[in-house]
Formats: C-alpha cells, structure tokens, sequence
C-alpha cells in the first residue's frame, strides 16, 4: 500500500498558487507569484530538503504538470535529477503523450487508477501543487499525510489548497518547526473523524 502525501507552500489564507516566481502560474490575472522566496532560510531549506530527499514517485494534476515538463528536464542539481528519474503520475483526460521521460498518464477514470495505484507497491506518492486533484483525492479518502510551509503573507486571491471543500477530517501534527523568518513548517497524519465537544463545559 503506497501512502500519498500532499506538500504545499501555503499563504495564511490559504493559497498555493505561484509560491516559487512571478511568471510561475498567472491564471486568473494572479500577480503576486514569487510570495515564498523571500522567507528562505536553514529551517526552511531543512525541512523542504527532508521531503524532497524522501523515496517517492510525484502525481500531479494536468495544470501543475504543463508547467513542471518544460521546466525540470532542463534544471540540474540534486532535486532536478531526482524529479527526472523517478515516475511522474499525471492525471489527465485530454492528454495522451508527454516527452518528459517516466510520465505515467492516468486517463479516464481517476479516482479509480489512483486508488489502483495506491494499492500496488512502490514508493510513496507526493502531491505538489495539482489543487483539482487534491481535492478529488481528499473527498474521497486518499489522502494520508500532508506536509504544509505556511507563509506569514495574506494574499487576497489565487488558488486555494482547499478552495473545492473537504472531506471532514481529524489531522494530527507529527512533526514542526517555525523559521527565523516566521514560517510554520508542519506535517500532519490524517487520524479519524473531527473531534467535537463543547467549549462551555470546560
């Protein structure tokens, strides 16, 4: 059983679009692209280097793919050779060719081959971006572990990690660290249903 994990660089109000440059992802007029980089530092690195450095293939959505194909083959460094080696499972319904070497196209039926796939052995899965697909994935069940780097930044628009609606779920914190530059690094495990009580009681 292969465990899918999701890792986002995160705004304070919840948006994941364009974190890493300006002309990254400017759909919807988005213009504030570049929003992470200026928060780098050890803690930062270590923690994203961590995640980065673990055994895994990537499944990604249709959108997040367009912009990773012409990007990465051309890239060199430690995180370049690795993304160009391993198995990149892409959801799609329009696409059926990719030049990027170890594309695997999930057509058709996702949800279905997704959980195929997490069912067969190998690595695990890691979500980068792809916000359609996570929401799919999440309303249904899939997801197990999600990896987050909130940014001290509010910015007002933009794609949403949770724009679509959840599955109600209960998430409990494995792991964390806070930056020099204010950065909230965290991991959670997906554990159960919401907890509820009642504050007055207390």
């Amino acid at each position: 059983m292969r465990r899918i994990i999701i890792n986002e660089h995160l705004s304070l109000d919840g948006v994941i679009q364009g974190p890493g440059g300006p002309d990254e992802d400017t759909t919807g007029g988005f213009q504030l692209g570049g929003w992470s980089a200026t928060y780098a530092d050890d803690i930062t690195r270590e923690s994203l280097f961590a995640a980065l450095n673990e055994d895994y293939d990537l499944l990604l959505g249709r959108f997040t793919f367009d912009i990773w194909e012409p990007y990465w083959p051309k890239q060199s460094g430690p995180i370049a050779e690795k993304f160009n080696k391993i198995k990149k499972y892409v959801a799609t319904h329009t696409l059926t060719e990719a030049s990027w070497d170890g594309t695997v196209l999930l057509n058709g039926d996702t949800i279905g081959q997704v959980k195929e796939l997490k069912a067969s052995d190998g690595p695990s899965l890691h979500m980068w971006g792809s916000a359609d697909l996570i929401q799919s994935l999440f309303q249904n069940g899939l997801i197990d572990q999600i990896n987050v780097w909130i940014y001290p930044v509010v910015l007002g628009k933009g794609k949403k990690l949770f724009a679509g609606g959840a599955l109600p779920s209960g998430l409990k914190l494995t792991k964390h660290a806070v930056s020099t530059t204010g950065v909230i690094c965290a991991s959670f495990e997906l554990n159960g249903k919401v907890p509820t009580g009642n504050a007055a009681e207390d």
